[in-house]
């Protein structure tokens, strides 16, 4: 059998012909159209009904064969009508269906059009989009451009010329082949380039030159990758002889260098070939025999290094810098030598003479050495420094006045010697110092200070604002408000308190406009009291008062000075000015009767109060802070009189809570019953009435009573959560933990998302021993809680103990800054005996809320357990200056 597709004759070219055997009867098959010639005839036609009907540009034949079959066969699938015969392959297009597909293709250019805008707007946000999230250069560098404006010529000179880093006209590859030896021997021999000296040579001391050597191949060829690829324009300049390696940049990383392959050992002679063509090349070029040396030094070879360093010395014998490195790499012993030599060849070096000085041992030749350098260097400052220095205090006076006189203009020499001289001398100093540098402020402030040292106060302020306005007027210097403050700062660190105050006054106005002054000098005198500064803080505020004298706030601010790290007298001083000038401001009569209390002085705290209700009479809070005074002074009947004035005068809801609670203190119910009822007549929203009402009548066993009057302040004050909790605390004394639920499950409804009841219907489950519904509860708190800090704080510690760390770790993420969170970390860290990370957790709980009065006696209890006496006082002190008033069991 012939293999398939297998054509007699056709390999040798002869053809074959066909027969009707071969090719079937003359019929078309309709499963088989054929549609190259269905895609040949639809390709002239414009839409669907094109292909229909007659007069198409068909022949006559092919219509009538259509008419017959009632469809084209050649006809491709359309999808629109979705199979190959059509719903209307028969119909003529008429003028009837010309106009509907007019219609249709207008609706469809209405709805195109619709859908254009939409599609444009989309584009253009796409596309703003877009252009936002990747900008191009030219807008990212718009505003760097924009400020080229300002560029003075001078930097605009500075800037360095690029290199040619484009394409154009360079080769995309370059390949390299090995150099024959004999062209490199030829190259040698024209150029007559010698870079060895033959045995012939070194005989007569290399003073002979020969014509011709056999060169050595081997090191030529290890030397060609670095010193023959290197172009000569790159190496040297052939006019001026510089060479343009970075020596500096190379000694840099000289100086840590450690040989540890073999790779670096390669390093090493490849930088020893490049710089030995540093210095042969430019032999007057110092940093290329320093960075030779170095080389050599990281090699190991110290011998080497110094003698390359001798030679570069000879060579560049009027560099310091090369005389400094020869006496780095020299034996101790020879050291001395080797500065001498330089100081000989440079006696004009300050660097040199100080580098002598250090290798003396003792400050006796250290001080010869460097009156050795003044007699050479007079006008040297930093030499005249290091000898004074050295010296004694009759010494350096007498060393001071040399120095002034050979340094006149230099202004730390004149300052030294007037403070080392007596208050005459000093002030002749001075005088001659700003007659020779008269825009020199430190003159005048130096002069200031040596008033004060000597008790001439009263000449303070005098010099200084004479200073300023002889700077200001004659010398044209600008004065620097931060620049003289600070050096207000120096002299309060210096002890000079008048100079510092006379600076502050004379300089704090200047340059600032009227409407910053207040806010501008409060924060000067923030940052000044944050550093430290206490006296200039005192001094800024001291200005802001006379120039604010009615504000509260900078009475306030200076108060809260005063009362940090002031006196009592200066406090009280400074308060009564305050209420002088500000009679209104209740706050600050306040604070003045609480810091006579705290003293002792009662009488005088009352005397304060009494004042202040004659200048206020209608505040409250005075009343009030007359009341606690007489309370807590064991006065009830004073405090049970104030009252009753303060309720007669219209007090609020306030005045009538404070009565309750003296004549509950005093222990009259029936008074305290009393007061309660005509408050809530007046007042029947406040909530803290209604829980007194029912504490009362549980106080006294009427717990039907107290139920009733918790519902009926329920009823008025929905959302008070003292409330709902005090009525669930009753309803399981009377009824049980069922009666609770209902309580809280009500309680919970009317005010969504409050997490003290949450716990507190937790902690009910859990005193009746349901663990699993509290465990319940507690995950659907802190679903409904997710970042209540007394939650997490629960819920670490109703966890076993294994599940403890990982559920601080969660509360930790969720609530970072909670004081609740903190300190429940803290408790773990103390019951792991971790003393030190528990210490650091409590104190920052205490340090997060100060007036939680819970995190403060936790850390007193642990600092009991674990620590000093002094850190249980030192917890004490700071709880008794934050003054705590909440927390659940304060």
């Amino acid at each position: 059998m012939p293999p398939p597709n297998y054509v007699a004759g056709l390999g040798r070219g002869a053809t074959g012909f066909t027969t009707r055997s071969d090719i079937g009867p003359a019929r078309a098959a309709p499963d088989l159209p054929d549609r190259s010639a269905a895609a040949a005839g639809a390709a002239g036609l414009p839409g669907v009904w094109r292909r229909r009907g007659k007069g198409f540009g068909s022949s006559g034949e092919e219509e009538e064969e259509v008419e017959d079959k009632g469809y084209d066969e050649n006809r491709k699938f359309d999808e629109f009508e979705g199979n190959d015969v059509g719903l209307f392959a028969s119909a003529e297009y008429d003028e009837e269906d010309k106009e509907a597909d007019a219609v249709w293709d207008g609706v469809d250019n209405r709805m195109d059009s619709r859908r254009k805008d939409r599609r444009e707007v989309r584009l253009k946000e796409k596309t703003e989009k877009y252009r936002a999230s990747n900008p191009r250069i030219t807008e990212q560098f718009a505003d760097i451009k924009r400020k080229l404006v300002t560029l003075p010529a001078s930097e605009w000179d500075s800037i360095p010329e690029i290199g040619d880093y484009s394409l154009r006209n360079k080769k995309r590859f370059e390949s390299y082949v090995p150099v024959p030896d004999t062209l490199l021997e030829k190259a040698r021999q024209e150029k007559e380039h010698v870079t060895a000296l033959d045995p012939k040579s070194r005989a007569v001391g290399g003073t002979e030159t020969p014509w011709a050597q056999t060169p050595d191949l081997t090191a030529v060829g290890e030397g060609r990758g670095t010193v023959l690829s290197l172009k000569s324009d790159r190496i040297s300049d052939s006019v001026s002889g510089l060479t343009v390696v970075d020596p500096k940049g190379y000694l840099t990383d000289m100086k840590s260098m450690k040989i540890t392959s073999d790779a670096e050992v390669s390093d090493i002679k490849k930088a020893r070939l490049l710089l030995k063509s540093v210095i042969q090349t430019n032999p007057k070029h110092p940093p290329g025999w320093i960075a030779a040396s170095r080389l050599e030094e990281a090699a190991g070879k110290i011998q080497v290094a110094r003698e390359l360093i001798r030679k570069g010395c000879e060579e560049c014998g009027k560099n310091e810098d090369v005389w400094t490195e020869a006496c780095r790499l020299a034996n101790p012993d020879e050291a001395k030598a080797v500065i001498a030599r330089g100081v000989k060849a440079i006696p004009n070096s300050v660097k040199l003479w100080m580098q002598a000085a250090k290798l003396e041992h003792n400050d006796a030749n250290k001080s010869r050495v460097l009156r050795k350098g003044l007699e050479n260097i007079p006008d040297s400052v930093r030499l005249w420094k290091a000898v004074v220095e050295l010296a004694n205090e009759d010494d350096a006076k007498l060393l001071l006045q040399i120095a002034v006189e050979c340094c006149p203009l230099h202004v730390e020499l004149c300052l030294a010697l007037a403070r080392l001289e007596k208050y005459d001398a000093a002030k002749k100093v001075l005088n001659k110092a700003r007659e020779k540098l008269p825009k020199e402020p430190a003159i005048w402030i130096t002069a200031a200070k040596l008033e004060e040292a000597f008790g001439n106060t009263s000449m303070v302020g005098k010099i200084i604002e004479k200073g300023i306005q002889a700077l200001q007027e004659r010398e044209g210097v600008e004065i620097e408000r931060g620049a003289w403050m600070k050096e207000a700062e120096a002299a309060e660190r210096a002890g000079s308190v008048a100079t510092c105050n006379a600076i502050i006054s004379n300089t704090i106005g200047i340059r600032m406009e009227e409407e910053n002054r207040k806010a501008t000098w409060v924060a000067d005198a923030e940052e000044c009291k944050n550093r430290g500064s206490i006296e200039t803080a005192r001094a800024i505020y001291s200005c802001a008062i006379a120039a604010f004298k009615s504000k509260k706030s900078v009475w306030l601010k200076a108060a809260q000075l005063e009362k940090a790290h002031g006196t009592r007298e200066s406090l009280d001083a400074l308060l009564r000015k305050a209420v002088s000038y500000t009679p209104q401001a209740e706050v600050l009569w306040l604070m003045g009767a609480k810091e006579k209390w705290l003293s002792g002085d009662v009488p005088a705290a009352r005397y304060i109060l009494q004042e202040a209700y004659a200048a206020i009479p209608k505040s409250e809070e005075i009343w009030l802070a007359a009341f606690k005074l007489e309370f807590e002074n064991n006065e009830p009947e004073r405090a049970r009189m104030l009252l009753a004035k303060a309720r007669e005068r219209g007090a609020t809801e306030r005045v009538w809570m404070k009565s309750a609670i003296i004549e509950r203190e005093l222990g009259n119910s029936s008074e305290e019953r009393r007061l309660l009822d005509e408050g809530l007549k007046l007042f029947p929203s406040f909530s803290k009435l209604w829980l007194m009402l029912g504490q009362l009548e549980e106080r006294l066993g009427c717990l039907p009573q107290a139920k009733e009057a918790y519902e009926s302040g329920l009823k008025q004050c929905p959302n008070s959560t003292p409330l709902w909790l005090s009525l669930a605390n009753l309803e399981e004394r009377m009824s049980g933990l069922s009666k609770v639920r209902a309580v809280l499950t009500m309680a919970r409804k009317r005010n969504p998302h409050n997490p003290e009841l949450w716990l507190a219907a937790v902690r009910a489950e859990s005193k009746h021993g349901s663990k699993k519904e509290a465990d319940i509860l507690m995950a659907k708190a802190l679903q409904e809680c997710l970042n209540s800090g007394i939650l997490w704080a629960a819920a670490i510690e109703m966890a076993p103990r294994p599940q403890r760390k990982t559920k601080s770790s969660d509360a930790y993420k969720k609530c970072e800054h909670d004081p609740h969170v903190i300190a429940a970390i803290g408790k773990l860290f103390w019951h792991d005996r971790k003393v030190d990370k528990a210490r650091t957790w409590l104190n920052r709980a205490v340090t997060l809320a100060p007036d939680v009065g819970d995190f403060w006696a936790l850390l007193y209890k642990f600092e009991l357990q674990h620590g000093t006496e002094g850190q249980q006082k030192e917890v004490l002190r700071k709880c008794i200056t934050a003054e705590p008033k909440h927390g659940e069991k304060w």
